[in-house]
């Protein structure tokens, strides 16, 4: 197809088309979509839930008032398993806003709405202003998005470095492009940024994705291509970025250099081997020890890009059409998103996966759906039906049960609806099988606003056709986000132990005790600013930091509960209803007297 005809709206190098002043105001369309989703949703409650969630917020805390920006921290262990920046940025914001739950979140909200700017900006200049507008529409209100920034990962910050990478790679071999150096500066500088968000995988995905590009277009041993990527300069700038880092905390957290594959309880070998060594190569060979993690079985992970993509999935059919020679800007944005995708997603197959370990393909995925989406063809038109017929499925679901919950009680708080399955929770949408029907009854509130807004994006998909139709989808993601956040208020004290935390701080001084581990209370640590003991909690995340020397002595067993507990002075613990039976099998049970419940978790003293 001809290249005008295909994009009426191309601006940029390509020439013609759109006022400047409309592409900017589509930019600012994008903004304002994704801030109202991802800064709506910042605010409390829900509070920080149990968890990775509020131990990144903790760690942040941790290292702000200690000083210690090199070793992250959990109840005075070292906690080695992750890259510094994400922490940083948390504690940044908690210098500049206060230490609040809201301000640990900020940078994850800040950099999905980044995310949906550049995906604009990389398609505006890729394909034309209408792509672009559809790219940035798609990755800023896509189900996936949202899902995996509750919890605050670093993934959507990583993924903002991995697509700078990819349209830095694009434009420093762009003919047309007259600063081809700044952008070859931009690609390592991104780089090294991802290296202390993520790690290794930071340079692994656009670096591998860049080698099958330059592969299939017969550039890989182009002299030219890798004169343009100016690779020595480029690595310099990694070097300068990431090295530092990584060299102190190794001087740090000696021995410096160990290479054994072997992975076991109570070995300790330092930070270059745990960091390096544990959590890359062995956690990839899923030889990883603790094993505190699990794996997405390989068809589902592919597949729920279905998921992680909605609404826009409806589009993919779109997509096939197009044309991936690399014979112009656009075709060779396409074959290169293509690359984006198929090598990370290939990588991940053969390796242990997370759901949220894709979230790097999301813009490609988003420029390519927006590319198919600019043409307005006859697949673009059938992708804007089915996303209206599917959000009236949703709606007609809702509808459904809000009719069979209509006469159901909602004594105490959800999780009292609720089962569980720890079983599954080392995956990270593991929560989702603890709903029952009755458990809807909890959500009647979230459960309208969501069918409101999927009946409104029905009729706006079926009535209009083209950017009026896709604003309209997006409109409703925006509505259906809202309702989740009211419907993560219900599961507050369930997914999070704040009002345990409020019950601690309005109690006598005593010394706290988690039956269980870290992570099980973690918010409590970040509300209260606590220390505890941890009975019978040396495992997972905390377990190879415990062996550092120098390591506070915060790990209890049975004897030393007890013996804690028979003392005058007041003593709090901290477990999930469930595990009070172990309890009563160490001391009296006329000894633990209930200080606050909430969410199926106790908070027992040994004084009344």
């Amino acid at each position: 197809m001809d290249q005008t005809l295909e994009y009426p709206n191309r601006v940029g190098a390509a020439g013609g088309g759109e006022d400047r002043r409309e592409g900017l105001y589509s930019g600012l369309v994008v903004v304002v979509l994704a801030a109202l989703i991802f800064l709506g949703c910042v605010i409390s409650p829900p509070g920080l839930m149990d968890d990775v969630d509020a131990v990144q917020a903790q760690i942040a805390r941790n290292m702000l008032t200690s000083g210690d920006w090199v070793v992250a921290r959990l109840d005075g262990v070292p906690y080695l398993e992750k890259s510094p920046l994400i922490y940083w940025l948390i504690a940044i914001s908690y210098r500049v806003f206060g230490v609040h739950d809201w301000a640990a979140r900020l940078p994850v909200a800040l950099a999905a709405i980044l995310l949906a700017w550049v995906t604009w900006r990389y398609g505006r200049w890729a394909f034309g202003a209408a792509a672009g507008f559809y790219a940035g529409l798609a990755v800023g209100t896509c189900v996936g998005l949202f899902l995996f920034t509750r919890i605050q990962i670093p993934d959507v910050m990583l993924t903002v470095c991995v697509c700078v990478a990819f349209w830095s790679f694009q434009r420093a071999l762009d003919e047309q492009e007259p600063h081809p150096r700044l952008w070859a500066g931009l690609l390592a500088a991104s780089l090294g940024v991802g290296l202390l968000l993520k790690g290794l995988i930071a340079a692994v995905a656009p670096i591998g994705g860049v080698i099958l590009y330059l592969a299939l277009t017969q550039q890989l041993f182009s002299r030219a291509v890798w004169k343009r990527l100016h690779v020595f300069t480029g690595a310099l700038i990694i070097v300068a970025i990431a090295a530092p880092w990584h060299v102190l905390a190794t001087l740090r957290m000696p021995p410096y250099f160990n290479f054994t594959l072997h992975s076991g309880p109570g070995e300790y070998h330092g930070f270059f081997w745990f960091y390096f060594i544990n959590e890359h190569v062995l956690r990839f060979l899923n030889l990883r020890y603790p094993r505190d993690y699990n794996t997405v079985p390989r068809s589902a992970f592919w597949l729920l890009h279905l998921l992680w993509l909605f609404p826009w999935s409806a589009f993919f059919p779109a997509v096939i059409g197009l044309s991936f020679k690399p014979v112009d800007r656009a075709g060779r944005a396409r074959l290169l998103a293509l690359c984006w995708v198929a090598f990370l997603l290939v990588f991940f197959t053969f390796s242990t996966t997370q759901e949220y370990y894709s979230m790097p393909v999301y813009p490609a995925l988003a420029l390519l759906l927006g590319s198919a989406m600019a043409t307005q063809g006859r697949w673009a038109r059938i992708g804007t039906q089915l996303a209206g017929i599917l959000a009236i499925v949703a709606a007609a679901a809702i509808a459904a049960i809000l009719f069979s919950v209509r006469h159901i009680p909602t004594p105490g708080d959800i999780s009292s609806a609720l089962q569980q399955h720890p079983e599954a929770y080392t995956l990270s949408l593991g929560h989702l099988g603890d709903l029952t029907l009755s458990s809807f009854a909890y959500l009647r509130v979230p459960l309208i606003v969501a069918g409101i807004a999927f009946v409104g994006g029905a009729l706006g998909a079926w009535l209009w056709q083209g950017r009026r139709a896709f604003v309209a989808i997006a409109a409703m993601m925006v509505l259906f986000f809202q309702a989740s956040r009211l419907a993560l208020v219900k599961f507050d004290p369930y997914l999070g132990s704040r009002p345990l935390a409020e019950a601690l701080l309005n109690s006598p001084p005593g010394q706290l005790i988690l039956n269980s581990e870290y992570y099980s209370f973690s918010s409590v640590f970040f509300y209260t600013d606590r220390t505890a003991l941890l009975l019978n909690g040396r495992g997972n995340n905390l377990e190879y930091g415990s062996y550092a020397p120098g390591s506070p002595p915060v790990f209890i067993g049975d004897a030393q509960f007890a013996e804690l507990w028979s003392k005058p002075e007041r003593c709090y613990v901290l477990t999930d209803a469930n595990d009070v039976s172990h309890l009563t099998r160490i001391v009296d049970a006329s000894s633990l007297n209930k200080v606050a419940e909430s969410g199926g978790k106790l908070l027992l003293a040994n004084r009344p």
